[in-house]
């Protein structure tokens, strides 16, 4: 059984914000991340309320973060979680890659996965349907494609699409978009970018291993061939017995969830606002936390 100061659970700002403070103050974590470094991070096209950054995207923001955990020496661990122990006083944390470790600090730090249309859209990946225009939107340079959403990502995700792509249609289930009145108008004035209110994809058409249209409830056929799916997201939590609130972790003014030594920050905690700036600073928080405690 392998022992570390400190297990992180996911590398996005928060976990690795967490881990530079932690690293600082002479704790050694050990961040353990089953993708990409920045994690959500990955799939933001254009940030702009960053302080520090003008304009930049996920992805460049993620890599700069990373190189300070690279530059401190930080234990990163590609692998994935599946199933920790949080009954005893040291902290138990097997992974998919045969690892098991143990820790007395954990901080779940996991955030947030997309949601599906359908219980088996994993089935359609590569197919056609992606839940990220950053990752997947070259694949469909000059063709048609949807998008499946009303919110500012799925608004976002539209306006990158429109740049690379034919055209863009962008599927409602209501009768008006969800997010910021910027985005809206910029959505409304591109050429490129149909709406279709009052909407819901009813059906995918496979046609030779690959989407070729998908059916609306109302009837309407739509011949594309990529669909993004951008209808929010839900907590990345089930593997942790903590206590939580709708999928959520619920966590004290220290990042603390109701297990001792048991933390977590960023977008899978319940909290008001989600942001990058929230995430860094409960990242924060949950450091400074252990490490006052660590000295005691």
């Amino acid at each position: 059984m392998e022992e570390r100061d400190v297990i992180i659970v996911g590398s996005g700002i928060a976990g690795m914000t967490c881990a530079i403070y932690l690293k600082r103050g002479g704790l050694n974590p050990l961040v353990i991340e089953e993708g990409a470094p920045g994690g959500q991070l990955n799939k933001i096209n254009t940030i702009e309320n960053y302080p520090g950054f003008i304009k930049t995207d996920g992805p460049t923001l993620g890599s700069e973060v990373y190189k300070q955990v690279e530059e401190l020496d930080i234990e990163y661990l590609y692998d994935k979680v599946t199933k920790v122990d949080l009954s005893k006083a040291d902290k138990f944390v097997y992974t998919a890659g045969g690892r098991e470790l143990k820790c007395k600090y954990l901080v779940i730090a996991t955030g947030r996965l997309s949601k599906k249309l359908f219980n088996d859209d994993e089935r359609y990946a590569g197919k056609g349907i992606s839940y990220c225009a950053l990752c997947d939107g070259n694949l469909y340079k000059g063709l048609d494609v949807a998008v499946a959403g009303g919110g500012n990502s799925a608004m976002e995700e539209a306006l990158y699409l429109s740049d690379i792509c034919k055209s863009v249609t962008m599927i409602l289930r209501g009768d008006t978009f969800r997010g910021d009145q910027s985005l809206i108008d910029d959505v409304k004035n591109k050429k490129n970018i149909k709406i279709v209110y009052n909407s819901n994809v009813a059906e995918y058409n496979i046609e030779n291993g690959k989407l070729i249209s998908v059916l609306l409830d109302t009837g309407e056929k739509i011949d594309i061939s990529g669909l993004f799916i951008s209808i929010g997201s839900v907590p990345s939590a089930d593997i942790f017995d903590v206590n939580k609130e709708k999928g959520f972790i619920i966590v004290d003014n220290e990042c603390m969830t109701n297990v001792d030594n048991v933390y977590a920050c960023g977008d899978v905690i319940k909290k008001n606002v989600y942001q990058l700036t929230t995430a860094t600073g409960e990242g924060t928080t949950v450091a400074y936390s252990i490490i006052k405690k660590n000295k005691k």
